[in-house]
């Protein structure tokens, strides 16, 4: 070897070293989305609940965004624009047919949750996304559009409204839309809840209470009235959680509601 010539181009490395440093890193795993299968819940305490477990999001005492999912009895809401005059049925009414009331923070108008409808709160960090809540409010429709598709049914918007509506393929563009899906939400610190409800085996007959979303005329459908079947909830809530997982990037978890307590300080 000549003056001035080198064994090696660069510095000289044991070779399990030179071997790790070629190695790529294996890729970080997306966030995780929490998805809360809650049963049957009362309105009341699914809206203690998702209102507990928004502060923790807001805090960072909770790791990661959270998709409460739940069945309710027989209730209306109204949101903060709602109009008395949607509420068409009297407390008399309700209360004969065993239907609560609530006014509530999230916005929109008056809707209803029952048996058969799949109620989804999303608890969802927007600073970890987008600081947009029109952006939140399509990304949860598009969720809603890609639930329908997997059972075969087409959903879409419908210019000036939230929510998702759909139509049978062979109709026509001249039939009205059907709205299967309404929306309603609320945030602080850019921390979301409240969310959506879809129609899956719903008693249809429950929205002549109500003007719903106060649309006049809409008509209201379901999964099971579009399809001729009886949709399987426990399906619909497992396409809900991949659709949501695929539309903000999360990986969806399934977590026992006691994963949304927050830890217990240890004594001594």
């Amino acid at each position: 070897m000549g003056v001035g010539e080198s064994a090696s181009f660069g510095s000289e490395q044991p070779e399990s070293r030179k071997a790790d440093s070629l190695t790529p890193s294996p890729p970080t795993p997306p966030p995780e989305l929490w998805v809360v299968h809650l049963g049957t819940l009362p309105y009341a305490q699914a809206l203690e609940l998702q209102r507990s477990v928004a502060k923790a999001r807001i805090t960072g005492e909770l790791p990661h965004d959270v998709l409460l999912l739940v069945e309710h009895p027989p209730v209306v809401t109204l949101g903060r624009t709602s109009k008395r005059a949607n509420l068409t049925a009297s407390a008399e009414v309700l209360e004969a047919g065993g239907v609560e009331l609530f006014e509530v923070e999230r916005g929109g108008d008056v809707t209803f949750h029952g048996p058969g409808q799949l109620v989804g709160y999303p608890i969802i960090d927007l600073k970890r996304h987008k600081k947009d809540l029109h952006w939140y409010l399509r990304r949860v429709e598009d969720a809603l559009v890609r639930v329908l598709a997997e059972f075969g049914l087409g959903g879409e918007r419908s210019a000036g409204y939230t929510g998702v509506w759909t139509r049978k393929s062979s109709e026509s563009n001249e039939m009205p839309l059907r709205k299967i899906a309404s929306i309603g939400v609320h945030s602080r610190d850019w921390v979301t809840w409240h969310g959506f409800a879809l129609n899956v085996t719903t008693d249809l007959s429950y929205f002549d209470l109500i003007i719903p979303c106060g649309i006049q005329d809409v008509v209201m459908t379901s999964m099971t009235r579009e399809l001729g079947w009886n949709v399987d909830m426990a399906a619909v809530e497992a396409a809900v959680s991949r659709a949501f997982g695929e539309v903000f990037s999360l990986t969806p978890a399934s977590v026992t509601p006691a994963s949304l307590e927050p830890p217990t300080a240890s004594v001594g």
